[in-house]
């Protein structure tokens, strides 16, 4: 019973985060047409960061572009894989089910622009001088945090887990 609740509990606040990432993600989108659609990037940081507006009919970096339908089918099958193997995936990772959380509310966040106007809206710009980093948004951001937590957390939770078969491996030799 105990389990079912902190389930349940779990469940409700990955639905809370999801839903409050991918809302902070269409609502900038939305505001990245009505204000910079039409209008020069707004320099927020001189020589460093901008916000501008960006179709991205491609991938990360404009890879792949366009190739809506192979992206959304890309998106639909990577969604269900993580939904499907997720326990096994993130279960045993600290920060698991933030990073599932993250992973698929950006995933989610790009897959509806895609389905509703065809492109990616981006509008985060970065930069050096003249250099720029790709353009991105909130669903990107997420995708990006998540994958850094995933790498540290499985970093972690791999040397733990070698910490302890040596262990065990000196206990079995000793005896």
């Amino acid at each position: 019973m105990e389990d079912a609740a902190k389930r349940s509990s779990t469940l409700r606040v990955f639905w809370l985060w999801m839903g409050c990432i991918i809302a902070l993600d269409q609502i900038t989108k939305l505001l990245a047409i009505a204000y910079l659609k039409h209008s020069l990037p707004w320099i927020v940081i001189p020589e460093f960061f901008n916000l501008c507006y960006v179709e991205n009919r491609g991938a990360a970096w404009g890879v792949l572009a366009g190739s809506q339908i192979f992206l959304i089918m890309f998106s639909l099958i990577t969604l269900s894989f993580l939904f499907w193997k997720r326990t096994r995936l993130f279960g045993s990772l600290q920060g698991g089910s933030f990073i599932f959380t993250l992973l698929i509310a950006g995933i989610i966040g790009n897959l509806i622009d895609r389905i509703r106007v065809g492109y990616v809206i981006d509008f985060l710009d970065f930069y050096w001088k003249q250099s720029h980093f790709p353009a991105f948004n909130i669903a990107d951001s997420a995708i990006c945090v998540a994958t850094v937590i995933l790498i540290i957390s499985q970093w972690i939770h791999d040397r733990r887990n070698a910490g302890s078969s040596d262990a065990k491996a000196s206990e079995a030799c000793s005896q």
